[in-house]
């Protein structure tokens, strides 16, 4: 259920930022936004039933993923107003929000939440996170 989660926030984030601007961006700004909160929602859903997170933990899950996403997107917004066209540097801006999410969820659930997160594909794109950036400093 879970497995696919960076993958698809990558994906997702993605297609965000490389909506074409239009006559329409007031319009579309709110598509946008509705789709994050749509986004978000459903990853706090799916942590919340997977994970059984008490009731304080989901408002610290939720408060964590809607402050970090938006966060990473008007960050990833930034740089494709700027025009950057390197790919690499969206990778990192993704992992480095991803990361802090990481940091910040592994605070707030208990030893066995955390486990079964890690199984749950977090440990997995954890590692290819450190991949990525051990590789780029190897290239530094």
């Amino acid at each position: 259920m879970f497995k696919n989660f960076a993958p698809g926030l990558v994906c997702f984030l993605l297609a965000l930022v490389c909506l074409p601007a239009s006559a329409q961006s007031g319009q579309k700004k709110e598509d946008k936004e509705k789709k994050m909160d749509e986004f978000i929602q459903n990853q706090v859903s799916n942590l919340e039933n997977s994970l059984k997170l008490e009731t304080w933990q989901t408002f610290y899950v939720d408060s964590i993923l809607n402050h970090d996403y938006r966060a990473m997107q008007d960050e990833l917004d930034n740089l494709s107003s700027a025009k950057v066209s390197n790919t690499d540097i969206y990778i990192r801006t993704q992992d480095k929000w991803n990361e802090q999410i990481y940091q910040a969820l592994s605070k707030v659930m208990n030893e066995a939440q955390w486990n079964k997160y890690l199984k749950m594909g977090a440990a997995r794109e954890k590692k290819f996170r450190d991949k990525r950036i051990s590789r780029a400093e190897a290239k530094q």
